[in-house]
């Protein structure tokens, strides 16, 4: 024992050295002193013949183009270690470097002819080819490999990425379904490998070359449901939804037992993406089925939602319009039934009941019924006790209203409805003209974890401090906050003359860029488009750096390709939200929106 304490002790201060050594000769590489690098590194290989010794000697040798050193230590250790086939390929770089090029091919040659069924020595091989940009020999080394290995199915994924990275997409789509004939249960790894190449590659030849691949397989074998499939899921994540829509139909006339899936796959995805008339379209489509359909009632509520969600964009109705859809969500529920499913289309029914057409007791009695289901998960409850207390609010009952959202926000103190119905509380307390209550009460809620809440908390803390400074009588503030709770409650010639009233009492204001807002609202909710198209730009052009500009962009864009019909305008707004307001919340969704307008666009010029 005491024999072994003693050679550890003296081995003790040479393993110390040679760490100080690499130490040094790493400091010295990296600050650009290559020669004193190699001081180092050079007795630190010839001692352990370390592979990093060697690749850090190699780099060192060439930046201060000793060629021949480098050339001499790769085929020096060459001849050691004929199986590190890398070693080949610096051989012929600083052949290359050194202007031999038929001296460096063959090396290059030589590496290839040493591939073997060693997997990670062929990865390790294509990797350094891939590494000095020969992008050719590293496509031949994996080639080299199937014909070695008579395996014409490896390196599949490894192939594809160079092929993508050369540009030759025709290629590389051609490995992806080669391994998806061979191999089906392959078709997840394929989606995402090819997903990724979409988000990277900005050329749109990957796409139509995807396209085209695809086109031509379902053509020479209409009945493979893994081609239509793959169609489909292509179409959907380059938010073609209508196209993805006729290929599902494609499917489900081919594949009745299971194409309807497809439709309502396609359905609740362009939903999500806000094309609503092709989530319509779909529902309609798996509706028209029939009651035996499979999908019969989630189409009946998918539709509903999405007739909703038009009507929530468009602001305004005819009685006609609003008679029409208040009979049809009666018809549904006189089918479907009042059970948990169809909570969605009661509370947007009790929406639609109370805020368009002023029925607050038949949508508070909608909205109860809700509330006292059996087994009701208490999220559902909270959120539908929230849609309680805003009717509450909206009928005049504030206290009552009050109420409601302090139980909500006691019953969720730590999740996101709890916040949120805090917020609503702090909103009450503004409409009651409780400012100071108000704003310590946002002020807490900027640290939210929701962001939308802690982004309205934000923006009316500002409009309360911003006036509080400036008028000590809260005078203006309270006139802005009467139209608020005027427009809430669709009093809109009140709310019109309250605004009316600031402008009135001031030639300049802080609350003018938001009285614009406020103004813009109404007029939406009177159908009066025009008018608020204008007010909207107002608020772009002359407060662009302010803390509404982006939400009256994101306005002026729906308002445009909704009821104003104005694509073009609409795409310009979406861009500029994206470019010059990266950071709004709005962002995700108007790429989105963006991503369906040039559907569209592409659709139209496909037509013509």
């Amino acid at each position: 024992m005491a024999l072994v304490a003693l050679l550890l002790l003296a081995g003790a201060p040479t393993a110390m050295a040679q760490q100080n050594d690499e130490q040094m000769a790493s400091y010295y590489y990296q600050h650009g002193e290559f020669d004193k690098a190699i001081e180092l590194y050079e007795p630190l290989y010839n001692k352990t013949q370390n592979l990093f010794y060697y690749q850090m000697l190699y780099k060192s040798y060439r930046e201060l183009g000793r060629l021949k050193d480098a050339e001499k230590l790769a085929e020096k250790r060459l001849k050691k270690n004929p199986k590190e086939l890398a070693l080949y390929v610096d051989l012929g770089e600083v052949q290359m470097q050194q202007g031999d090029k038929k001296k460096a091919e063959k090396s290059f040659a030589s590496a290839l002819e040493k591939v073997s069924y060693d997997m990670k020595a062929v990865n390790n091989l294509a990797m350094a080819f891939e590494n000095v940009g020969r992008m050719d020999y590293a496509v031949r080394t994996y080639t080299t490999a199937r014909e070695r290995t008579q395996n014409p199915y490896a390196y599949v994924m490894e192939l594809a990425t160079l092929y993508q990275k050369q540009g030759d997409y025709e290629k590389m789509t051609a490995e992806y379904f080669g391994l998806i004939d061979q191999q089906p249960g392959q078709v997840g790894n394929v989606k995402l490998a090819l997903q990724r190449a979409l988000n990277e590659t900005s050329n749109p030849k990957l796409a139509e070359g995807l396209k085209k691949t695809l086109a031509a397989r379902i053509r020479q074998n209409p009945n493979n449901r893994q081609n239509l499939d793959m169609m489909i899921w292509f179409s959907l994540q380059q938010k073609d939804f209508r196209f993805a829509l006729t290929q599902a139909k494609a499917v489900d006339a081919r594949f009745p037992e299971e194409g309807s899936e497809q439709v309502l796959h396609v359905a609740q995805i362009a939903q999500n993406n806000e094309d609503y008339e092709v989530a319509s379209d779909a529902y309609n489509y798996l509706i028209a089925k029939g009651k035996d359909g499979k999908y019969y009632y989630e189409s009946r509520v998918g539709a509903l939602l999405v007739k909703q969600a038009v009507v929530d964009r468009n602001h305004a109705l005819t009685t006609k319009e609003l008679q029409t859809l208040e009979n049809e969500y009666e018809q549904t529920l006189a089918e479907l039934g009042k059970t948990q499913q169809t909570v969605p289309i009661m509370r947007n029914y009790a929406h639609l009941l109370a805020y368009y057409d002023t029925q607050v007791q038949k949508a508070a009695d909608l909205l109860y019924d809700i509330i006292e289901m059996p087994r009701l998960p208490n999220k559902t409850v909270s959120e539908v006790k929230l849609d309680l207390g805003d009717l509450l609010l909206f009928s005049g009952e504030i206290w009552d209203a009050s109420l409601i959202y302090s139980q909500v926000e006691k019953a969720n103190k730590n999740e996101v409805i709890g916040a949120q119905a805090k917020y609503k509380n702090a909103l009450l307390s503004y409409y009651n003209n409780d400012f100071d209550w108000a704003k310590s009460q946002l002020d807490v809620l900027r640290a939210s974890t929701s962001k939308l809440v802690a982004n309205d908390a934000m923006q009316l803390s500002l409009i309360i401090s911003d006036n509080m400074e400036d008028d000590s009588t809260y005078d203006m503030l309270s006139l802005y906050a009467a139209g608020d709770l005027y427009l809430y409650r669709n009093q809109l010639d009140s709310a019109w003359a309250m605004y009316d009233a600031v402008n009135q009492r001031s030639l300049s204001h802080a609350l003018f860029d938001e009285i614009l807002m406020q103004k813009a609202k109404i007029r939406l909710k009177q159908g009066r488009y025009a008018e608020a198209d204008s007010l909207l730009q107002r608020v772009v052009d002359h407060y662009a750096e302010d803390i509404l500009a982006d939400d009256a962009l994101w306005m002026l864009a729906e308002l445009n390709e909704g009821p104003l019909n104005d694509s073009v305008k609409a795409r310009e707004c979406y861009e500029k939200l994206i470019l010059d307001y990266p950071t709004s919340l709005y962002v995700d969704r108007a790429r989105k929106r963006l991503a369906v307008l040039r559907g569209k666009e592409k659709m139209i010029d496909n037509k013509l």
